[in-house]
């Protein structure tokens, strides 16, 4: 029994559970970014925040596990990634701050940025000498808004798109920051005691669709452009950030 939701945001939560895996099995990417704006119109988002992280890793550790490459990955981008656990630990203790509607309202910004990013995607590539210094802004920027909003896509997958990496990589270097976030997020929320038993026991649940999800979204993939799929998940993804740039004003 869930006391702390309707049967209404349960399906709801549930859905988007299996929508979100679905699209990272067809993109590699974009379960947070996916599922986090539906669940804040559903329930908020500091109660949205715990949702995320155990469905997050488990979808995180499949991928990971499909793309390879993890030692040299990770190799390549330590700093970027520890930059990311300092600027999640600042962005945590904003987010203690702030009104949960204003932190919504950051990240519908976020997400209408994410959306005209990935939707233009200028050809341009990061200079080599500039890789390093630029993934430690960078990493550092993705912890304060994932912190703040929830959301781990920017500017980390922008900055790693202008590297212009071998697919595997990417996706390999997206989930690990991903992960981390995911990991340091969970002991942040903790703190804050936003975890609740009725969170974690449906966190649990969406796992099971989050495996099915994911297998639906590769067997999708060879059928289906990716970029056709990406464009109208980045139309919902736009609509939604809207609403929640609405709700907040």
């Amino acid at each position: 029994m869930l006391e702390d939701y309707s049967l209404l945001q349960v399906i709801i939560i549930l859905g988007t559970y299996f929508f979100a895996s679905s699209v990272k099995g067809v993109t590699g990417l974009g379960f947070s970014t996916v599922c986090l704006p539906f669940m804040v119109l559903t329930v908020g988002l500091k109660a949205a925040l715990p949702l995320l992280i155990i469905p997050s890793l488990a979808s995180n550790l499949i991928v990971m596990r499909q793309a390879g490459h993890f030692r040299t990955t990770f190799n390549r981008f330590w700093l970027m990634l520890l930059s990311t656990v300092i600027g999640i630990f600042l962005g945590l203790a904003l987010l203690s701050k702030v009104d949960g509607t204003f932190a919504g309202a950051i990240l519908g910004l976020v997400l209408i940025f994410w959306c005209i990013f990935s939707y233009i995607t200028p050809k341009f590539k990061l200079p080599a000498p500039k890789e390093r210094p630029a993934g430690i802004i960078s990493g550092l920027a993705t912890g304060i808004i994932n912190g703040l909003t929830g959301s781990q896509v920017v500017p980390c997958v922008p900055y790693l798109m202008a590297l212009n990496l071998d697919r595997s990589v990417f996706i390999q270097a997206t989930n690990i920051s991903f992960t981390l976030s995911s990991l340091i997020m969970a002991i942040g929320l903790t703190r804050l005691e936003l975890f609740t038993l009725d969170a974690i026991k449906l966190s649990l649940a969406g796992v099971v669709l989050v495996y099915f999800g994911l297998k639906l979204g590769s067997k999708i993939r060879p059928f289906l452009s990716p970029d056709n799929f990406r464009l109208a998940v980045l139309v919902v993804l736009f609509i939604t950030a809207l609403g929640l740039l609405l709700k907040a004003f």
